[in-house]
């Protein structure tokens, strides 16, 4: 039985897509079979930031309507054994959170991971994921507005949601001695363990205009953290990446 994470922010543009396709290829990079299932409906994005762009033709509404298979709904990637991606709809008519979990439930079975990129905010497809998600990572950036946000969104889980973590994500390099009060007044603040702390790096955005997953693109920068996020959710104690 696989583990699905909800992957989730209060505020958008804190690279939260970004970061559900760097650690899921991470995973199947190490050998796990990893499901991505994007749940921004109508503005959906992360088929690009896996280098999927436009390939997928059926999605997560195509499943739970029973029309296909999970299995054939969902798109493998060509390059990187393991990784798996179903889109969001342009429209979800059915709004379901029960049976969306079911489909979830039955990924779980085929999958190790099944990562949940909910939308910045608290709509339909945050309400999807929650009742999906074993457990959940909080996605910050470190402005004030970003980390209220954040808190915002962490008294909105369900107690169904397991453990729930944080990531400081897009830090600033030149700024991390400045920001290290900011960090830990905001672990303090929403009241959860940090994952990860991954520095701004223009390869990400470059690598996804590209059509590549970051890891596939470099092993500098931003990959480095991601690859350590990911070394943590098996379970392994990684110190945190040293920014500089």
């Amino acid at each position: 039985m696989g583990t699905s994470i909800m992957v989730t922010s209060g505020k958008g543009g804190t690279g939260k897509t970004s970061l559900t396709a760097a650690v899921a290829s991470c995973l199947a990079a190490l050998g796990h079979r990893v499901l991505c299932i994007d749940l921004d409906i109508g503005l959906r994005n992360l088929d690009i930031a896996l280098g999927l762009s436009d390939l997928a033709v059926m999605d997560f509404s195509d499943v739970m309507a029973r029309r296909c298979p999970l299995l054939t709904a969902v798109t493998a990637h060509p390059e990187i054994r393991g990784l798996y991606l179903l889109t969001a709809p342009l429209t979800l008519n059915d709004f379901d959170p029960h049976r969306f979990r079911e489909m979830v439930e039955d990924a779980k079975d085929c999958f190790d991971f099944v990562f949940m990129d909910s939308p910045a905010g608290l709509g339909e497809g945050f309400q999807l994921a929650q009742a999906a998600a074993d457990r959940a990572i909080l996605v910050s950036a470190t402005d004030p507005a970003a980390l209220r946000d954040a808190q915002r969104t962490v008294s909105q889980l369900t107690p169904k949601v397991g453990e729930v973590h944080l990531v400081m994500n897009r830090v600033q390099p030149k700024l991390v001695n400045k920001l290290r009060t900011s960090i830990d007044r905001a672990m303090d603040t929403a009241g959860l363990p940090l994952l990860g702390v991954i520095p701004e790096d223009p390869n990400v955005t470059l690598a996804a205009t590209q059509g590549v997953p970051l890891v596939l693109a470099t092993y500098a920068g931003a990959a480095p953290a991601f690859l350590n996020v990911a070394r943590r959710l098996l379970g392994r104690r990684v110190p945190l990446l040293r920014i500089k």
